[in-house]
């Protein structure tokens, strides 16, 4: 590899004469001064002490002599501010979190571009209130309490300001502003006399620049820049945009010194653009690449980094990396808030968020028991708590958890006090609630020797340290919502540090990790608009055009620093491996970045280029269907069902799908039972049939009349009410949307009540039975084992001397479902499942009355009452005769001995 920049720097310095021990360095970031310490260690031939390294940050907070504070501590402060101005109604902490961040960023910018603050403030204030003009002379009092913020963001920042003063802390603009009055005053000496080196600097605000250049026209100082001959000297390259303004407006540069490029870029170098379909493809590509890199004995991976333009990829990323790479060494945080961990802890606090008087709200109950760390707690000396809580909210529908469901788990009494606690939750008993939670999976994980798991404990214990201090000290968190945000807000500033050898091994970095460092080798991930470069983003108070006038950075100067970065990568690397999303969701950024477009339409880079894009292989095989064999346990099992009873549902799964017979009627797998907070469909028509067997019940064997009939609607209201408590308890019918279920309910047995009455006036109808069972043991010739056929009759009546055989149905019913023209389909189309049961119940009836046939039998749909009873017809024959069971016998038996035939495999239907 050519000289990375850092040697290239210590060589000039050597050149000029300088002994690079006794220089003070002064770097972007900390990360980069540990490299040049490296190089500055290879070219000494003895032991001496190191010289001054410094990040800028460092070198500023010197000359102010003024301490970084943390954000959090800035909020807090600038919150207690907001609060003593002069505003009649001021927004509590809640709500100042979502904008008070933003405010204290805007503040960031004014101090460090050194702009009067009065000036662009009261300009800003001005500004709102136009904005604001309307007709009417009158405000109103939301307007009038917006703009008064405005009005008071001058008497805030000074308030602020000199708070911080007093404090000897600040913000890093507010840090800059001081440096520069220290060094204008005079009275701030050379940092101990040495030369002072400033290296590979880009964008600078005015406060650095106006310190810089200081330091430059003493004599003794010098600053290098890492940019490329090609980049400087294109007028409208942006990653010379801030070196090239520089050059010309610096005096510095003005009298005399000049800008000494390097010229790497276009010297011969492999590059590779790869477009990869969605973000995980992107991390199995690269861990694909990573293979062939090891293999390739040209390549060293210990001068090869990949860098991670989305830093959300490091979690896939680093399970895709070959566990065959020795040393990887990861130079990058992964924020708090990325992590399960605070999932774990943010449902934790929805579950006391949406907590009421009736109880814990059964769907934050099972976010929180199903989280990975919740199962960890919930260990089988605890009973499984978690398991059976979960299974219990679904088994009995319950909507809200109270003292009395938690009870049912007395092996966890003491750890449940700690997850549901009998009193309303304070914002610091929900910090010491998760400090004991902490402590509980500490003592798991130490069992397990999981290093990684106790460093995520680790901070976040560190993290709720540091909210229960704050809330020692303010008065304003009296509410559970409002340590909410400060939590999301800490979570979100804070990381877990991966600490590694930075100078050996296969790099993981973000793209600021990155500045000042050159590697042979550079693989670079997730280039997409809205990535790198991240496009417009609106978290600034101060409009474009005003930051514009006042030298403050816009979207378009923030483009060009990642514009910056990403070519310096990339200018002295021998081989470069550049992927993108080629199918970004909407969150994720747009199409391919233009930078890659400005690499593939730059004619002096054709020859080192390439662009394809990485097509998954996908090959499309039909399906294979699954067959289950029916060996002996299998006809053991079906031989103990049909002892126990075929009943027209099984038979007809088994038409539908031989594989759902297998699974839900054999193997009794049914679908996971879900809580009915909106009512399901089953259910709904459970209490549809129980409400009429109650009311009917007691009119079995008697002549109906329009009395008993009347006299049953008055009933309706209180049989509904039971049956909806009976089948889903926990819910309360007396509002929300269970009120409206409850009433369609009420509507559906007064219509079909209404009904009954409407054929009394010209009919006889008898109830004979209702909901009644009926079993029969058949012999189906070939199969030399018992079977049984059962059902469940809704009612059977008679109805003018006809006997009736009806089944209700809440679902959708059309008059195809229960004609009958070809036989064949009886048993081959799940469409004719409803003429199929129709004929079961008549069968059964028939050999439980002893032949008797000439019936009718129908499907009353509640959805289409008007319709009436929906008969079985074969033919136009409204009756079920005794030839009709026959040809039904002959087919109901073919499908049995089809079931039962030990030969035949169960074969799945497609829809």
């Amino acid at each position: 590899m050519h000289n990375t920049f850092l040697e290239h720097v210590l060589d000039d310095l050597a050149q000029k004469q300088l002994d690079i021990t006794k220089c003070t360095y002064v770097l972007p970031s900390k990360r980069s001064g540990t490299f040049l310490k490296k190089h500055i260690s290879a070219k000494l031939e003895k032991n001496v002490f190191s010289p001054q390294v410094l990040s800028i940050q460092e070198f500023i907070g010197n000359l102010s002599d003024m301490e970084q504070a943390a954000n959090i501590d800035l909020l807090l402060l600038l919150f207690r501010v907001y609060k003593q101005s002069q505003i009649d109604q001021p927004d509590d902490f809640a709500s100042f979190i979502n904008w008070g961040q933003t405010l204290l960023q805007d503040f960031n910018e004014i101090d460090g571009y050194l702009i009067p603050a009065a000036d662009i403030l009261n300009y800003l204030s001005a500004i709102k209130e136009i904005n604001h003009w309307s007709a009417s002379k009158e405000k109103t009092e939301l307007v009038e309490n917006y703009l008064q913020l405005w009005k008071n963001l001058e008497t805030i920042y000074n308030n602020f300001y000199e708070a911080l003063l007093e404090q000897k802390r600040g913000y890093q603009g507010l840090i800059q502003r001081e440096a520069v009055k220290e060094i204008q005053s005079g009275t701030n000496p050379k940092v101990d006399g040495n030369p002072i080196i400033f290296i590979g600097f880009n964008a600078l605000n005015a406060a650095e620049s106006t310190i810089i250049q200081h330091y430059l026209e003493q004599g003794n100082s010098y600053i290098y820049w890492d940019i490329d001959f090609y980049f400087l000297e294109d007028p409208i390259h942006d990653a010379g945009l801030f070196v090239r303004d520089y050059q010309y407006n610096w005096p510095y540069y003005k009298h005399g010194h000049k800008i000494e490029p390097q010229n790497n870029f276009l010297k011969r170098k492999n590059i590779q653009i790869v477009g990869v379909p969605k973000n995980i493809s992107q991390t199995k590509y690269v861990g694909q690449l990573l293979q062939t890199i090891e293999a390739d004995s040209t390549i060293d991976l210990g001068k090869t980094a990949l860098v991670l333009a989305d830093e959300t990829l490091l979690n896939p990323m680093l399970n895709a990396v070959p566990s065959t790479i020795p040393e990887v060494n990861i130079t990058m945080g992964m924020p708090l808030n990325k992590t399960v961990l605070y999932s774990f802890f943010t449902t934790f606090l929805e579950l006391h968020l949406n907590v009421s008087d009736r109880g814990w709200f059964y769907k934050r109950v099972m976010e929180f028991t199903s989280n990975p760390y919740t199962l960890t707690l919930s260990t089988e000396e605890q009973g499984s708590f978690a398991q059976h809580l979960s299974k219990g909210i679904k088994e009995h529908n319950i909507l809200y958890i109270n003292a009395l469901t938690i009870e049912k788990y007395p092996k966890a009494k003491e750890l449940l006090s700690i997850i549901f606690p009998e009193k309303t939750m304070t914002p610091m008993d929900w910090i010491s609630n998760c400090l004991e939670l902490i402590e509980r999976l500490k003592i798991i994980y130490q069992e397990e020797k999981n290093a990684l798991e106790l460093e995520y404990l680790y901070r976040f214990y560190a993290l709720f340290n540091q909210l229960g201090q704050y809330l020692d000290k303010v008065e304003f968190m009296g509410e559970l919502k409002s340590i909410k945000n400060l939590f999301k807000q800490l979570a979100n500033m804070e990381s877990l540090d991966f600490i590694g050898q930075p100078l050996t091994g296969f790099q993981i970095m973000g793209m600021l990790e990155s500045r000042n460092l050159d590697f042979e080798t550079v693989i670079i991930t997730s280039i997409n608009e809205g990535i790198l470069p991240s496009g417009k983003s609106n978290n600034s108070f101060i409009p474009f055009d005003v930051k514009r006038d006042y030298g403050l950075p816009t979207y378009k100067e923030k483009d060009a620093i990642y514009v910056y970065h990403f070519y310096r990568l990339i200018q002295r690397a021998k081989n470069v491996y550049i992927t993108y999303n080629t199918e970004p969701d909407v969150l994720e950024g747009g199409e391919k970045s233009r930078l890659i477009t400005q690499l593939l339409t730059d004619k002096n880079l054709k020859q080192h280029i390439s662009h394809t894009i990485a097509t998954p292989k996908i090959s499309i095989e039909p399906k294979q269907l699954i067959q289950i064999e029916k060996d002996g346990q299998f006809m053991e099992d079906l031989k103990a069902f049909a002892l126990s009873g075929f009943s027209p549902t099984s038979l007809t799964n088994y038409i539908r799908n031989p594989i759902d017979f297998y699974t839900r009627n054999l193997l009794k797998i049914n679908d996971l039972e879900e809580v009915e907070e909106n009512i399901a469909a089953n259910t709904f028509g459970t209490i549809i049939h129980d409400s009429l067997e109650q009311l009917y019940t007691p009119l079995v064997n008697q002549i109906l009349t329009e009395t008993n009939i009347r006299s049953l609607k008055k009933q309706v209201p209180e049989v509904v009410q039971h049956h909806f408590t009976k089948n889903l308890s926990g819910v309360d019918v007396s509002k929300g949307k269970f009120l409206l279920v409850y009433n369609v309910i009420l509507k559906y047995l007064h219509n079909f009540l209404d009904d009954e009455l409407r054929h009394l006036k010209r009919h006889e109808i008898k109830i004979l039975a209702l909901e009644e069972r009926y079993e029969e043991f058949i012999s189906v010739p070939g199969i030399d084992f018992t079977i049984k056929l059962k059902g469940t009759l809704d009612r059977v009546d008679e109805f003018d001397g006809t006997v009736r055989i009806i089944d209700y149905k809440t679902g959708k019913v059309e008059a195809k479902n229960v004609k009958i023209t070809d036989w064949e389909t009886l048993i081959t189309d799940y469409d004719k499942s409803k003429a199929f049961q129709l004929l079961c119940y008549a069968y059964l009836y028939s050999k439980k009355k002893h032949g008797i046939s000439d019936v009718q039998a129908g499907i009353i749909s509640f959805k289409n009452l008007s319709k009436g009873l929906f008969p079985f017809s074969e033919d136009k024959d409204n009756r079920i005769h005794s030839d009709t069971l026959a040809t039904f016998e002959n087919y109901l038996f073919q499908l049995i001995r089809e079931i039962c035939n030990a030969a035949v495999p169960l074969t799945e239907k497609l829809d």
